[in-house]
């Protein structure tokens, strides 16, 4: 299927041009037919050469220029016409501005009511304008199919294999279905049983029509019209989207490159699809903005659209977006950086983004795999070489710390996410564990080093007489020196204050293991030659190893 939208000013028959072609008139509304003037979308088709054409049919009237631009917004042609008897009109210059702006490139003029008055004065204006347009008569029925046959020839292939994101245009209640949306399908496929999503929320595609035909399925470009399970008709209309799930990201600020900008001021309309939505603009230099929507829009990359001030009923200017997800523009400067990046019509993506993520961005999944994510490679080279020497200067300013926390470390090298430092520490020699990261190796300063050497030779003479917290202190072994100490393998905790040498446990089991079975604290401290502050946690410890077992009446037995 061909989708061709018409354009042109008010009363130079659109409507009749379209009926004529079609045999379908296109203004459904009675009070269109009243007053002999479109109001709102249109739409008929038909069929030349098998081939199948359907038209969406515009208002040419000032008043609505926002329901002519939800109609061209999907669309990837246009029928432009020009009546013989006024020729080039105000109205005809700006749906062309409009074009222009939407970079619809496939066009074909038809100089309307060409019986009534001579059509080359019009042919001289239009060829002003369009000069590499075609141009038919509308007398020449013939000629304007043959000129539309060959339009469709120009036309790019479709994506039917995309993401659907379908416009809408318009909604109804059917007795019996329940809520229809229609809209020009520009890419995808669509097919009964789909589930798409609506405003965070899924829908089921109940039945699906083209053309006034029931389908199973229908891919792009192609006019249709969705019946929907799961969103009330209150609740959906002209400017939203059923689409993809989880394929597209709803974005309420853009970066956008200009083209012929007109004066920008700070409050305009952004129309883009079939969608109408107030925006404040910021220029950043003279080729690129940033807007703020008024309401998030399912945005990509190389999006087109365009500005237009709705209080002059002028075009303001094309947009393309260049970026859905724009840093902020805090410090000094950012601002003239970021015209200048916008102004090369191209911004990079991002360094490291989930794949699901570039995909609804509408940006390749280029780069080094990690696990969900895509990196940049050349920028987690960078990070993982700056995160080995954040860790050992870490290291080194914290030399009896159990390593730097994993969450600190992350915020240091700018990872968006916890999952992606251990991938980013992988191959690099440093120790990851509990959710610390440090140098491999890691040994005591020498002021520890010599204090724990004194605790050793204690402990080598009496291997159960643990230090007093009073000669801990005298040798400046806090609680942090004593836990690296046993980090580092030097010495085993028993309690909070209580360590003894590292072979404490084994030590002290085969000792308890030559005693009469069971036998009771005293019995063991005894043997072990130490007091109960000692005797009794290091019993426990042993409990919990399953070395001892402590019997109902208090006594222990070896196992």
């Amino acid at each position: 299927m061909f989708v061709i939208a018409t354009a042109g000013h008010v009363d130079h028959g659109k409507s009749t041009l379209v009926h004529r072609i079609t045999g379908m008139w296109p203004d459904r509304l009675a009070e269109e037919q009243r007053r002999g003037l479109t109001i709102d979308l249109g739409f008929a088709w038909t069929e030349l050469d098998g081939r199948r054409l359907a038209f969406v049919d515009v208002p040419g009237h000032e008043r609505f220029v926002p329901t002519m631009l939800a109609g061209v917004g999907p669309v990837p042609a246009v029928m432009f016409v020009v009546a013989a008897t006024e020729g080039w009109m105000p109205q005809s210059d700006e749906h062309l501005a409009a074009l222009d702006a939407l970079r619809v490139a496939h066009v074909l003029v038809v100089i309307s009511k060409a019986d009534l008055a001579d059509p080359a004065p019009a042919i001289e204006q239009v060829r002003a304008r369009l000069a590499d347009a075609p141009v038919a008569l509308g007398t020449e029925l013939d000629q304007v199919r043959a000129q539309l046959l060959a339009l469709t020839r120009r036309l790019p292939q479709p994506d039917r294999d995309g993401d659907v994101r379908l416009w809408v245009d318009r909604c109804f209640t059917v007795r019996g279905a329940g809520t229809v949306v229609t809209g020009t399908l520009s890419a995808g496929t669509i097919r009964v049983g789909d589930e798409l999503e609506h405003a965070g929320r899924r829908v089921t595609v109940r039945g699906l029509q083209s053309l006034g035909r029931d389908v199973d399925a229908a891919g792009a470009v192609a006019r249709v019209a969705v019946n929907l399970r799961g969103v009330d008709r209150r609740h959906i209309a002209r400017g939203d989207t059923v689409r993809t799930p989880g394929a597209w990201l709803d974005t309420a600020q853009i970066d956008v490159a200009l083209r012929s900008a007109d004066t920008l001021h700070r409050q305009l309309v952004l129309h883009l699809g079939s969608a109408a939505v107030p925006v404040r603009v910021r220029p950043l230099g003279t080729a690129g903005a940033r807007l703020r929507l008024t309401r998030p829009l399912p945005l990509r990359v190389g999006d087109v659209g365009l500005l237009r001030d709705p209080g002059e009923h002028r075009i303001a200017a094309g947009i393309e977006v260049l970026d859905v997800r724009p840093p902020e523009l805090h410090r000094r400067g950012a601002a003239r950086a970021r015209g200048e990046k916008l102004a090369t019509g191209r911004v990079p993506p991002p360094e490291c983004a989930p794949a699901a993520e570039l995909r609804a961005m509408g940006l390749p999944a280029t780069g080094h795999r990690v696990g969900e994510w895509v990196v940049d490679p050349p920028w987690w080279a960078g990070r993982r070489e700056l995160a080995v020497t954040t860790v050992r200067r870490w290291a080194a300013d914290h030399d009896i710390a159990a390593g730097m926390p994993l969450e600190a470390l992350r915020q240091r090298v700018g990872l968006p996410a916890a999952e992606l430092v251990s991938e980013l520490l992988d191959g690099t020699g440093l120790e990851v564990a509990d959710g610390l990261v440090r140098p491999p190796g890691t040994g005591l300063p020498a002021r520890v080093d010599k204090a724990v050497r004194t605790v050793e030779e204690w402990l080598a003479a009496e291997p159960f007489r643990a230090p007093e917290a009073d000669e801990l202190a005298e040798l400046k072994l806090g609680s942090r020196e004593l836990a690296a100490a046993v980090r580092a393998g030097r010495l085993t905790r028993v309690a909070d204050g209580v360590v003894l040498g590292p072979d404490a446990f084994t030590r002290a089991a085969a000792i308890l293991a030559t005693l009469p079975q069971p036998f009771t604290v005293s019995d063991a401290r005894r043997a072990l030659g130490t007091t109960r502050r000692v005797a009794v946690p290091l019993l426990e410890r042993l409990d919990a190893l399953r070395i001892t077992r402590r019997d109902a009446d208090g006594t222990r037995t070896t196992l």
